[in-house]
Formats: structure tokens, C-alpha cells, sequence
């Protein structure tokens, strides 16, 4: 069981740790909320979820362009 939630927290897109971390909220409270919120809407949440996930990378992508300027 370690190792799955060791590759769930290292491998997923990583949105409830940057939310914990912008409002000091610990990362597994929001986990835990975002799956009863899941379960009382019936999957809804997933969407934004996965909005938020390609909001952040494409932030990283950019942020990441701007550092390195070989790149350009």
C-alpha cells in the first residue's frame, strides 16, 4: 500500500500540493475533501482537477522558458 500512495504523491499532477501550499492547507486534507466532494457530485470535481493540472504545467513550461535563455 506504501508504494501505490508513494506513486500517486510523486507521479500525479501534484494540484492539491500546490493548493495546500498557496492557502497552508496540508496536502492530505485536500485530498481527502476532493474525494468526498467527488463522491457527493458524481465526478465533477475530476474536470477541474485536471484543468487545474494543465494550468500549473503550462505555468512550469513558461516559467521554465523564461529561466533559461539557450533555450530561445
Amino acid at each position: 500500500m506504501q508504494k501505490i500512495r508513494d506513486y500517486i504523491e510523486f507521479n500525479v499532477f501534484g494540484v492539491c500540493t500546490v493548493l495546500g501550499e498557496r492557502f497552508g492547507i496540508a496536502s492530505s486534507r485536500i485530498r481527502l475533501w476532493f474525494i468526498y466532494i467527488s463522491f457527493l457530485t458524481f465526478g465533477s470535481p475530476v474536470i477541474i482537477y485536471m484543468v487545474m493540472a494543465f494550468w500549473i504545467n503550462m505555468r512550469q513550461y513558461i516559467s521554465y522558458g523564461r529561466r533559461n535563455p539557450l533555450r530561445y
